[in-house]
């Protein structure tokens, strides 16, 4: 008898160390998906021309060389992509923080008739693929006469990136028990007040969280910089890469390894910006709205 809960608890070890070794080897896979695009560009972006294509391939340049980045920072129409690019993602996050937050604490704190129905509202914009709208989208830029204009793209950008925001902090309001808003009502504040010093600061994870992925998906944004601007001084950094212009190659020859370079720049700053947000995310999402 003593040995049948002996086997038991072998197998039942064994089990578990298969489950275990087929995480590991599933979150190896999953990395190994995601980064190696990245890896391979910074590998590009590194290689000198001659060994861009040579066979086999070789997954680290036999001469690195640093040449692409200098010819990428060095063009100007490049320098003032990047600067478009800040403006506009910067401006959209800004505008979208702003009003998705009263938004959400309008529909997430008060009562009234047809709340549901907006909610759905603001969740079904989402829906729409950009080439939906693109076309209504156009007419509109011209009555306007904001064809060619940064503004532009920071109005039509607030298209997927106000609702997605409305809706996430309207959850998070939600969350924010109404003992702490009543308290506050209590010592004489007013809605204002308890939206600024009550509502925004316990907020503040869901702001993180939602203008963090507002300013990515402003940043990332192509196909309405492709339709709504046409002079390089207005592109934005991913139409200056799909319009990159040669410099030392000939022509008619793509450089690779500039796009990549010029990829590699423009994807830095995103993922700098998650890791400094990361640790208040994180520290915002496991705290509780009320401490003991």
């Amino acid at each position: 008898m003593s040995g049948a809960p002996r086997r038991a608890a072998r197998r039942r070890s064994l089990g578990q160390g298969a489950s275990r070794a087929l995480l590991y080897v599933l979150v190896a896979a999953v990395l190994v998906f995601t980064v190696f695009p990245f890896v391979w560009a910074f590998v590009s972006s590194i290689k000198p021309d001659d060994e861009l294509f040579t066979t086999p391939v070789r997954y680290w340049p036999g001469r690195a060389t640093l040449d692409n980045y200098r010819l990428v920072l060095a063009n100007g129409e490049f320098q003032t992509a990047l600067l478009n690019s800040v403006i506009v993602a910067v401006s959209v996050t800004a505008v979208s923080l702003a009003v998705g937050s009263l938004a959400a604490y309008a529909l997430g704190r008060f009562r009234f008739r047809g709340r549901s129905l907006v909610l759905y509202v603001v969740l079904g914009m989402t829906i729409f693929p950009q080439i939906a709208v693109l076309g209504a989208l156009f007419e509109m830029i011209n009555f306007f006469k904001l064809y060619n204009q940064l503004t532009a793209l920071i109005l039509t950008y607030l298209i997927f990136t106000l609702p997605f925001t409305v809706w996430v902090l309207t959850g998070f309001m939600k969350a924010i028990p109404r003992e702490i808003e009543e308290a506050a009502y209590v010592d004489g504040a007013t809605h204002w007040q308890v939206f600024t010093r009550v509502m925004l600061p316990l907020s503040v994870p869901g702001m993180a969280t939602t203008g963090i992925l507002a300013f990515i998906a402003a940043w990332n944004e192509f196909l309405f910089a492709l339709s709504f601007t046409q002079t390089p001084d207005k592109r934005t950094v991913t139409y200056a890469i799909q319009a990159f212009s040669t410099t030392s190659s000939g022509l008619y020859e793509i450089p690779w390894g500039q796009t990549m370079a010029a990829s590699i720049v423009v994807t830095v700053p995103l993922v700098v910006l998650t890791l400094v947000f990361q640790r208040r995310i994180l520290a915002g999402l496991t705290a509780g709205a009320v401490k003991g």
